[in-house]
C-alpha cells in the first residue's frame, strides 16, 4: 500500500541546510510505495524591517552550533557584513512554490539554489531580485517566476501549507524545521530525524508501512 511523507521545512533554516545531505540520500532510498510531499512551514512573515542585532548574533551562535553538530556543514559568514539580514522567510518559501508551478523538479532545484545563494555565496533570499536571479539561474522563465512570485495564487498555497503544517503538529507533535510526518493506513505518525545517519529514518518509514 502506499504512503506519504512530509516534509516539512523553510529553504531559509539553518537545520534544514544542515540536514539537506541527509535528505538526498533518504529520498533516494525511500520504498516506491512512498510518495513525498514537501510542506512550507514559514519561518518568519513578511517584513522590511532590520533584523535587529540580538537576533543577528543568535542566528550567527545557531550556525556555529550547527557546523559542531552536523561535520562538513559550510556557512558563509559574510553574509553578515554583506547583506542588509532581515527576519522574513516567507519571499523564499512563496518562491519555491512559484517555481513548482512551472515543474515538480523545480521544487528540489529552487529550495537548494535558495540554500546555496543564502549560506555559500552571501546572498540575502529575503530579497525578491535575489530570488528572481536564481530562478533564472536554475533554467526557470525568470518573467513568469516574478509575476508568480507576487500572485495571490502563490501566497494561497503558501497559506495552505502554513495550514497543513499546523494540522500535522496537532496530528503528529512535529515541531520547528526540519520535521517528517508519515501518513498510512494506520494514521499520521511523527518520523524521527538523524542529521548525520539516514539509515534510522528510512527503517522507521520502512517498518511502518510494513506494519500499516
Amino acid at each position: 500500500m502506499s504512503a506519504l511523507l512530509y516534509y516539512i521545512h523553510d529553504p531559509m533554516c539553518s537545520w534544514c541546510w544542515g540536514f539537506s545531505p541527509v535528505w538526498k540520500q533518504i529520498q533516494q532510498h525511500l520504498p516506491k510505495t512512498v510518495n513525498v510531499q514537501t510542506v512550507m512551514g514559514g519561518l518568519a512573515p513578511d517584513s522590511d524591517e532590520p533584523m535587529p542585532p540580538e537576533m543577528q548574533e543568535y542566528i550567527k551562535g545557531n550556525w556555529a552550533r550547527i557546523q559542531q553538530a552536523i561535520p562538513d556543514t559550510e556557512f558563509n559568514y559574510d553574509f553578515w557584513e554583506k547583506c542588509q539580514p532581515r527576519r522574513s522567510t516567507y519571499p523564499a518559501c512563496r518562491a519555491v512554490l512559484a517555481a513548482k508551478k512551472q515543474g515538480i523538479e523545480y521544487d528540489a532545484l529552487m529550495t537548494d539554489a535558495i540554500q546555496r545563494g543564502y549560506y555559500l555565496e552571501a546572498k540575502n533570499p529575503s530579497d525578491n531580485d535575489v530570488l528572481i536571479s536564481l530562478a533564472g539561474k536554475i533554467g526557470l522563465d525568470a518573467t513568469v517566476f516574478a509575476q508568480d512570485l507576487e500572485s495571490k495564487n502563490i501566497q494561497s498555497l503558501l497559506e495552505q501549507d502554513l495550514r497543513l503544517y499546523q494540522q500535522l503538529a496537532v496530528s503528529t507533535g512535529v515541531a520547528g524545521f526540519p520535521s517528517l510526518a508519515l501518513k498510512t493506513e494506520s494514521g499520521l505518525t511523527e518520523v524521527p530525524r538523524n542529521y548525520i545517519d539516514a539509515s534510522a529514518t528510512l527503517d522507521f518509514i520502512k517498518e511502518h508501512i510494513t506494519s500499516a
